[in-house]
């Protein structure tokens, strides 16, 4: 259990993030850069969380999504709006030259919109893959949820930005039909998709005045993007997805099965004597489990100095205190706790007690499965491993019986029923003093103080019980 505690600290520590190796700079000239290129995939939510963290550490100016993604998948497409919709920071999309599918809706979450020449935008209906990777027919009815769902999803993104959402709606729905006037911008039966000169088109705002139907406007590249944003001689922070985060991904996969792992190697640990394998295949599971969580963007130093601090209690209340009681419900309840903790995403700009709904469920739900699948493997380990052709062959298969002659300790039969007196104060252990024989005792749970007379009741190996003794002689001298 100790070392439970130690290599506990010791992930704590290794998790901290590295100082900064250069000068910070000056908070207003700061823009940070994010490329979506390629698929969105979980690993770019990762990488879009850590350059997020950091533009709101260092107070940056802008935050620019440096975009070309054909689309990719919904859920991570969800967590990176959530992330990105709250910022205080302003936020932009450079469409550099693609926004299809999933793009499109992120592109929707952020406050500006610019795109490169030759560059598109839009097409944002669901499909559903097939194994390999390729596109299949969807049912029905599975097609008008997930459309319906889409649907939803990118018009309440566009409206938090001031985007026309019946523009987005089109993109998702062929059988929206959009029009500005008398012009027919996409036709019923056709998904819209615009390009750099139609969307930066000047329309009516409905309020005697004009707005760009969604980009608002043309640049030559993202230099000019920074510029717009920042002003002259900003300095640009591009960030870059690290190997780690591609991990973290996997292990985002199976994270239900490490944290199963994970409790029931500590639970077998508690339930057998010394430190073995099943500790420390729980502490390795678990640190691959927290490990792939900070890297994710979720589990930070609260998180794991709440794991550690409960691991604490938990060693304290086994080796220290005997008997199970409110410290070691406390340490159950921080580990809980942070496992807890670092399933929930943090937003930027959305304080830690306001939790989402969604990330509250999920975390719960993630939670009470593990522990629920734990303990029934844990049932079933203490039903059928005992019988197992293995443990039989690393196990004592007979009882060594006092009877037979076997003791762990020498009897000392004759002790039972002499008294004596308490050489040290007795809370409840301590030394008893019996003719020359100096013994360790501890009581039946009363305190006695030094030089109280104690009698010998019961012996339980080298546990010897007394209680207060009250002999002929005292109460003869009382009457």
């Amino acid at each position: 259990m100790l070392y439970l505690a130690a290599a506990s600290a010791a992930l704590f520590f290794a998790l901290q993030p590295p100082a900064a190796a250069q000068e910070s700079v000056p908070a207003q000239s700061v823009v940070y850069v994010i490329p979506v290129n390629g698929m969105i995939e979980r690993a770019l939510v990762y990488m879009i969380r850590r350059g997020i963290r950091e533009a709101t550490e260092k107070n940056a100016r802008a935050i620019i999504l440096d975009m070309d993604t054909p689309g990719g998948r919904l859920d991570a497409a969800e967590d990176i709006i959530r992330a990105v919709a709250a910022l205080p920071i302003p936020t932009y999309t450079y469409v550099n030259p693609n926004s299809i599918s999933a793009g499109a809706i992120i592109a929707m979450a952020t406050d500006h919109i610019y795109m490169a020449p030759g560059s598109k935008i839009g097409d944002a209906m669901p499909i559903m893959l097939s194994f390999i990777g390729g596109p299949q027919e969807m049912p029905k009815s599975i097609e008008e949820k997930s459309v319906s769902y889409v649907a939803g999803l990118i018009r309440t993104t566009a409206q938090r930005k001031g985007h026309d959402a019946q523009l987005a709606e089109a993109m998702v729905r062929g059988s929206v039909e959009y029009r500005i006037g008398e012009d027919t911008i996409s036709k019923a039966g056709e998904l819209l998709t615009l390009t750099n000169v139609e969307a930066e088109r000047m329309v009516d705002d409905g309020k005697g005045g004009t707005r760009f139907l969604l980009s608002e406007g043309t640049l030559a590249g993202l230099p000019d993007l920074v510029e717009l944003a920042a002003g002259p001689g900003a300095t640009v922070v591009r960030m870059k997805p690290m190997t780690e985060e591609r991990f973290a991904r996997w292990i985002e996969a199976i994270s239900a099965l490490l944290l199963i792992g994970g409790i029931i190697g500590i639970y077998i640990e508690f339930k057998t004597p010394g430190f073995g394998l099943p500790g420390a295949t729980g502490i390795a599971l678990l640190a691959i489990w927290f490990w792939g969580h900070h890297v994710a963007g979720l589990a930070g130093s609260a998180e794991m100095l709440t794991f550690v601090l409960g691991v604490l209690l938990l060693a304290v209340e086994v080796f220290l205190i005997p008997g199970f009681g409110i410290t070691g419900a406390a340490g159950i309840a921080l580990i809980v706790l942070s496992l807890f903790m670092a399933m929930i995403p943090r937003y930027p700009g959305i304080p830690p007690f306001r939790l989402q709904p969604a990330d509250f469920n999920h975390a719960l739900a993630t939670l009470g499965i593990s522990f629920s699948c734990a303990g029934v493997a844990a049932l079933l380990l203490a039903r059928y491993l005992p019988e197992s052709r293995v443990v039989r062959r690393i196990a004592l298969g007979s009882s060594l019986d006092a009877r037979d002659g076997y003791t762990a300790f020498p009897l000392q039969p004759g002790l039972i029923g002499r008294t004596g007196v308490a050489e040290t104060p007795l809370r409840p252990s301590g030394i008893g003093h019996f003719g020359d024989e100096r013994v360790d005792v501890i009581t039946d749970g009363t305190f006695l103080e030094k030089g109280e007379p104690i009698r010998v009741v019961e012996i339980h190996g080298k546990r010897i019980v007394v209680s207060r003794a009250r002999t002929e002689n005292h109460h003869s001298a009382a009457g």
